[in-house]
């Protein structure tokens, strides 16, 4: 399954401080709004800056062929 663009990927942040704008419009309650407005800044940094290395492949370790589960090196 391929990963979902960054441009789409953003627009769920956008959606949600929209809906925070809207809130406090409606309701004059400000932590709701908050919640929501600090919710989308948290998702649209993990959008920007994590989500392009999610798919990233890092070294491993070698492996050991004389090790087995279960048994220690003391």
């Amino acid at each position: 399954m391929p990963a979902m663009p960054r441009r789409r990927y953003l627009l769920l942040p956008l959606g949600i401080a929209a809906i925070g704008i809207v809130y406090y419009l409606l309701s004059h309650e400000w932590v709701g709004s908050v919640m929501l407005i600090v919710f989308a800044l948290a998702m649209t940094i993990y959008g920007w800056i994590l989500l392009p290395t999610a798919n990233d492949v890092g070294p491993t370790a070698p492996i050991d062929p004389d090790w087995e589960p279960g048994t220690s090196r003391r």
